[in-house]
């Protein structure tokens, strides 16, 4: 059995969970990634639910999350050899493969298009909730749309507690968020295309993750290309994104070195530097300096929670040093190069 998480939902809450799910209505779910904001991936109305309480907009696709033993083929019409191999390698993961759409399944959550994204989470709170909704379907193919539990383009919630301070209207009336400690892996699921394979086309890495090409790679035998112009659209990967309400900048460590001695500093508030270089030996009165780890793997899993706490902290502005051009960083710089996006004009 897996270790319970820190202050992990019990039986009854999981119970209820699922069957607010039956009821077309949203639940919010921890999985090793961030939190989800779930709803019946086979009813339209559930699923528009999520669309409206995020104000996300209705083309923009939703991955489902379906349990460890679930008919992958009742939700997708094929499913390649490529993507078993990538099954069989990462899920439970954190990992999502855009396939064909089985013709039943409603396009609501693929935002109209012929494919949809899948995973199977590792989260133990997201498999109990899967297999209690999945139950109460007459087939036992219950699957749960769950795009991350926040504001369209804000920062994604890594805690039961941002998601509550995300949605303070939906929790007063009634929807369950439960517990499962902070997200492991902290940031969002790599998402592989493999709905274009009978094309000739394929796997595509639409969404850097903490599974990486080189991991997809070792797998496969080939290496994942580059988004095309034809690929799907797919959760994440708007060019703003994950951004907090404080503006946000990248800047090298020789700008964070000038801002260190005041220079394009403003006059009238603070600045935090969010860094994993050393800090300067002396820093003008106006920057704070927040270290952060030198390595992809901690930097992530603490980045979301901690551009949560910088925006409850009246700074006027986040200046967050862009970390090296790896492979290794490829999911950092793709998150932070999209919170940035935000603020360019």
């Amino acid at each position: 059995m897996a270790p319970a998480f820190e202050d992990e939902a019990t039986d009854a809450q999981i119970a209820h969970a699922a069957r607010v799910l039956a009821q077309g209505q949203l639940v919010a779910f921890p999985t090793e990634t961030v939190y989800g904001l779930g709803a019946d991936a086979e009813n339209p109305l559930a699923v528009g639910r999520i669309y409206a309480a995020k104000g996300r907009p209705s083309n923009h696709p939703v991955i489902v999350h379906v349990a460890p033993e679930a008919d992958l083929s009742y939700w997708a019409a094929d499913i390649p050899a490529q993507a078993r191999a990538l099954i069989d390698a990462f899920w439970p993961g954190p990992l999502t493969l855009i396939l064909k759409r089985a013709p039943h399944i409603d396009p609501a959550v693929s935002g109209g298009q012929d494919s949809v994204g899948v995973r199977c989470p590792s989260h133990p709170v997201a498999q109990r909730l899967l297999r209690a909704f999945a139950a109460l379907k007459l087939n036992g193919q219950g699957g749960v749309a769950g795009p991350s539990a926040n504001r369209f383009g804000h920062v994604s919630p890594t805690r039961a507690e941002h998601v509550r301070a995300e949605f303070p209207d939906e929790v007063a009336q009634g929807m369950p968020v439960l517990q499962g400690g902070a997200a492991a892996v902290g940031i969002e699921s790599t998402i592989v295309d493999l709905s274009r394979v009978d094309r000739g086309l394929g796997p595509v890495l639409l969404r850097p993750g903490h599974i990486s090409a080189a991991d997809i790679a070792r797998v496969l035998g080939v290496s994942p290309a580059l988004p095309d112009a034809a690929a799907p659209r797919a959760s994440g990967t708007l060019r703003a994104h994950y951004a907090p309400r404080t503006p946000l900048a990248l800047a090298t460590r020789e700008q964070l070195e000038a801002a260190a001695v005041g220079i394009g500093l403003p006059e009238d508030g603070r600045t935090v530097a969010v860094a994993y270089t050393p800090r300067p030996l002396e820093l003008d009165p106006r920057l704070v300096w927040q270290p952060v780890a030198a390595d992809p793997a901690l930097y992530a899993q603490a980045l979301y929670a901690l551009l949560r706490e910088l925006d409850g902290m009246g700074y006027r502005r986040i200046l967050v040093e862009a970390p090296p051009r790896t492979p290794e960083w490829a999911a950092v710089n793709d998150r932070i190069g999209r919170a940035a996006a935000a603020f360019e004009f």
